[in-house]
Formats: C-alpha cells, sequence, structure tokens
C-alpha cells in the first residue's frame, strides 16, 4: 500500500513538471514573438530616424565650413534639428490635409453620380404620398428606363439589350447555317472516275459530299483491287486523282469544289457524274451539263509518263488561280 502511495505522489509530481515545463515553453515563444516585433519596429524608426539625421547631418556640413567652437557647432545643429522636426511635421500635416481633402472629393463625387442617375428617370415623382409599394415600383421603373429618352434616336448608343440580341441572333443563324452545311455534308452522291493505266477504266462510287478525296480514292482503291493486280499492294498515299487537268490534294473535300464552284482547266470541279469532255468547247467557263469523269492514277505511273500527253497537262490544284477560258493548243 505504502509503495502504491509513493508511486502515486511520483506520477503527481512528474505531470507537475510536465505542465511547468509547457507553461515556461508558451512564455518563451510569447517572448521571441514580442521580441521579434519590437525588433521590426525599431528598425522601422531607426531607419527614419536615420535618414532624418542623415539629411540634418548633412546640411550642418554644407553650413559649416572652416573652424568652428564646438558650442556654435553644437547651437547650430540643435537648430537645424528643430527646423527639420518642423519641416517634416508641417509635411505630415500636409499629406493628412491632402488625404481628407481626396476622402471628401470622392464623397462628393459619389454623391453628385448618386444624384444625377437619380435624376435621369422620365417618370414624374408624386412625393411621399404613396406607400412603400409605389415608391419599390416607381424605382424599379426607373432602374429599368435609366438613361433611355424615348423621344430622341438613341441607336447609336451602346446598348446591352440590343447587343444581347443582336448575338443570340447571330448564334441563332451560325447554328442554322451549320446544321444546313451537315445535312449538305451528309447528302450521298454518285462519282464516276476513270482508273488510267495508259489507257481509261471507267467505275463509280457512291460517297457522301462531306467526304476528303482520300476518303474517296480509299473506297475506289477497295472495287479497283480486284481486277487490277498493281493496285493489290498499293496503299491510299500511292493514288493520284486527277480532275479537269488539275492534281486535287488529299486533305480537300468535295463539297469545298461544290460550295466554290471551283474550276479546272477544262471544266468545272463541282460536276463528278458522267460527262462528255468539254474540253471540245474550248471554252471551260461555259455552265454546261459536260464536264469528263477524273482520272485515279498511280503516282508512279504519272512519275513515268509525265513527259507524254494527258499526264503533261496536269498540274497541281492552286484555288487562288482562277481559270476562265481554256484554248486547245
Amino acid at each position: 500500500m505504502a509503495q502504491y502511495k509513493g508511486t502515486m505522489r511520483e506520477a503527481g509530481r512528474a505531470m507537475h513538471l510536465i505542465k511547468k515545463r509547457e507553461k515556461q515553453k508558451e512564455q518563451m515563444e510569447v517572448l521571441k514573438q514580442r521580441i521579434a516585433e519590437e525588433t521590426i519596429i525599431k528598425s522601422k524608426v531607426d531607419k527614419r530616424f536615420s535618414a532624418h539625421y542623415d539629411a540634418v547631418e548633412a546640411e550642418l556640413k554644407s553650413s559649416t565650413v572652416g573652424l568652428v567652437t564646438l558650442s556654435d557647432m553644437k547651437a547650430k545643429q540643435e537648430a537645424l534639428l528643430k527646423e527639420r522636426e518642423m519641416q517634416l511635421a508641417q509635411r505630415e500635416q500636409l499629406e493628412e490635409r491632402r488625404l481628407q481633402l481626396e476622402a471628401l472629393r470622392e464623397k462628393e463625387r459619389k454623391q453628385e453620380q448618386k444624384r444625377q442617375i437619380c435624376s435621369l428617370s422620365f417618370t414624374l415623382d408624386e412625393g411621399d404620398e404613396g406607400g412603400e409599394g409605389d415608391r419599390d415600383a416607381g424605382a424599379s421603373k426607373r432602374k429599368k428606363n435609366l438613361g433611355k429618352n424615348p423621344d430622341v434616336d438613341t441607336s447609336f448608343l451602346p446598348d446591352r439589350e440590343r447587343e444581347e440580341e443582336e448575338n443570340r441572333l447571330r448564334e441563332q443563324l451560325r447554328q442554322e447555317w451549320e446544321a444546313r452545311r451537315e445535312k449538305v455534308k451528309r447528302e450521298e452522291m454518285e462519282v464516276t472516275f476513270s482508273y488510267w493505266d495508259g489507257s481509261g477504266h471507267r467505275r463509280t462510287v457512291r460517297i457522301h459530299k462531306g467526304c476528303t478525296v482520300q476518303q474517296f480514292l480509299k473506297k475506289a482503291l477497295q472495287g479497283l483491287r480486284k481486277d487490277f493486280r498493281e493496285l493489290r499492294a498499293a496503299g491510299v498515299e500511292q493514288l493520284m486523282y486527277i480532275k479537269e487537268d488539275l492534281i486535287l490534294p488529299h486533305y480537300h473535300t468535295f463539297y469545298d469544289f461544290i460550295v466554290t464552284k471551283a474550276r479546272g482547266k477544262s471544266g468545272p470541279l463541282f460536276n463528278f457524274d458522267v460527262h462528255d469532255d468539254v474540253r471540245l468547247l474550248s471554252d471551260a467557263t461555259m455552265e454546261k451539263d459536260e464536264s469528263h469523269a477524273g482520272k485515279v492514277v498511280l503516282r508512279s505511273w504519272y512519275e513515268k509518263n509525265k513527259h507524254i500527253f494527258p499526264a503533261s497537262r496536269w498540274e497541281p490544284y492552286d484555288p487562288e488561280k482562277k481559270w476562265d477560258k481554256y484554248t486547245i493548243r
């Protein structure tokens, strides 16, 4: 029993010491923080007074040249210190006055702005006889008609509601145009082409108007591989599509040629079904249903025969170049 009591006393003494140490630790932290704050304040004050005394010392040096007695030096220093302190006090007063004036001007400006806003209403106030409900209704009506005079043309002025309405209308028209364009792109059409290896082998495929030339060549290649041995190992990148004596890039879509009414050297690029050769007419601008089928050619064949007719007439498609009339040589 005595041993148990001794153990309890030891435990209580240990707890007391732990609490005492924690309290001392907290006091030390508070003291450290206070010393740090005093150091910061002192450094600021020292900087301010060091600048003050530096200015006084510079003025003292400039005003005392030659041999001067100690008493005269001290008197001159005290006079300069008083004068410098008076200047600093006047400067602080002027700064405080300036801040007060700026605050007063800002307050007056806000009051004037508020008064102008309140005077922009075109509804006559009937006084304070009306209840709170009438005043609230009048305030909401004034806010709605703020800055607008129905008797003056204000169409040239900025109007948020009008701009929002115009933007909404533009977005609606853009969405309608996008929908019509996508609808046209999804339309199917039949493209007549001729696989050219020195002689023509006419074929037809059905594609969407939004397909690219590369997609068209891929579909055409699937039908040609079973009939032509040299195409069985060929890829789409090894094929060329020539329409109206122009080599069309793979990334262009048929929709691009249809919408822009593009023309080639010997006829329109936007007709892809079976037609006669428009070059017999000597005029590519004549809007007749007469254009010859495009040619699908292996690049290797073109490189070997590009100096021989008809490959000698082919050239890359340039959308900036306009083909109005063409005379057969």
